[in-house]
């Protein structure tokens, strides 16, 4: 086995343009898999995606062995763009790659999505957050893996609710996967009798500064204060909510996707009691624990999440199927090899066991974890402990209430 890396950067505001791949010969290309990570190498969301996504993916072709084809991985960052990434799906696409694996920030998913449909190749988003790529967006190239809304909103919205959480007012990313956060998580809340009491939008990419929106917040005097965000804006709204002193003064933050690297980069003195839910833990179980201690040479100063450990999972899940089917049937159809993903129950150190619907969704559990206080950590990254298990059959959204057209009723 052949397993080849090669840095792509995306170049130009609106253009993508990308270096060609090298040219294979005929009997090299047919016998070749090509895996494309399109990430965030460089911006909000780089220590929740980015190089350890790389890095899960490569762990993921290494430990698969050789299995009588060639497996090359290359990367490319799309800048939290749309048309950067569709632009670099459509010539990624053209120069063979046969899969399309993380790509975080809704908005890009969701136009990678539309390419690989056209295109009738395979895509497995794990980074994006937004439900409707198993809902109105569905796509029969596509599946979802590691985590969606629906499934944040459920777990976190739900539980905060229920502990006297009762008025929200969210802060909201102004973008695909903001908007799906609000929306899921506020029609928890009033499906829990709670109330929203107002939101207010902050632009994507490029707010640093929360100051306003939290004062509007306060404003509002909702109990809690929903941030539909991730990565660095999360980061730095819990940062300067504890600035301005509003948890001390009985405001709760709820911090919807919330992730590992992102409680390292604040610290625990400032997220201690912050709850998080993820499809994953390092620390979990002895499996989780076995992986993480596998793949910490290729990352050692970043521990995996759920979108790490997703593009791992991903793509062994990826070639088995290939194996299975055999490469000129995987790289003739994205359609085939997606069915034939779907027709195979999922099952690996990261997340164990798991299936996936005709609509794409993989079904596995998830778990509310709550941060630690500083005094309750016992080593560098551990940081979370385990509040609830929500079944897999209950994690993520009715197959019937998504509205996917790949679903028959």
């Amino acid at each position: 086995m052949a397993l080849g890396r090669r840095t792509l950067i995306a170049s130009g505001a609106a253009a993508g343009v990308v270096t060609s791949l090298p040219r294979l010969t005929r009997a090299q290309a047919a016998n070749t898999i090509r895996i494309g990570v399109m990430t965030d190498m460089s911006g909000t969301y780089r220590d929740n995606t980015g190089p350890t996504s790389v890095a899960c993916t490569e762990q993921a072709v290494a430990e698969f062995g050789n299995r009588g084809f060639n497996i090359e991985v290359i990367q490319a960052d799309h800048q939290n763009k749309p048309d950067v990434g569709s632009n670099l799906a459509r010539q990624w696409y053209d120069q063979g790659v046969d899969l399309i694996l993380d790509v975080p920030t809704s908005s890009v998913g969701l136009a990678v999505n539309q390419i690989a449909r056209e295109k009738d190749k395979a895509y497995v988003n794990v980074g994006s957050a937004t439900a409707d790529l198993t809902g109105p967006a569905c796509a029969p190239t596509t599946i979802h893996w590691a985590y969606d809304t629906w499934m944040l909103a459920k777990s976190n919205g739900g539980a905060t609710v229920r502990a006297g959480g009762d008025t929200w007012f969210f802060i909201t990313a102004d973008y695909a996967f903001g908007h799906a956060l609000e929306r899921d998580t506020a029609n928890f809340v009033r499906a829990s009798g709670g109330r929203v009491l107002g939101q207010v939008r902050t632009p994507f990419p490029g707010t640093s500064d929360f100051s306003s929106f939290l004062l509007q917040a306060q404003a509002s005097r909702a109990k809690v204060i929903g941030l539909a965000n991730a990565g660095s804006d999360t980061q730095n709204c819990v940062k300067q909510a504890a600035e301005f002193g509003l948890t001390r003064r009985g405001v709760k933050l709820a911090s919807l996707l919330l992730f590992i690297n992102d409680v390292h980069g604040m610290g625990l003195q400032a997220a201690q009691g912050l709850t998080c839910t993820e499809t994953f833990y390092w620390d979990l179980n002895d499996r989780t624990r076995a992986f993480t201690r596998r793949v910490l040479p290729r990352t050692p100063n970043n521990y995996p999440n759920m979108i790490h450990a997703g593009c791992y999972s991903a793509t062994l899940h990826f070639l088995k199927a290939v194996a299975d089917m055999g490469v000129p049937a995987a790289k003739a159809s994205g359609v085939a090899v997606i069915n034939r993903m779907k027709a195979m129950p999922t099952e690996d150190d990261a997340f164990g066991r798991g299936e996936i619907r005709p609509d794409g969704r993989r079904i596995i559990p998830s778990y509310l974890f709550e941060v630690k206080k500083p005094e309750e950590s016992q080593g560098a990254w551990d940081y979370l402990k385990l509040v609830q298990t929500t079944p897999a059959e209950e994690a993520f959204r009715p197959l019937n209430e998504g509205g996917c057209p790949l679903v028959r009723s």
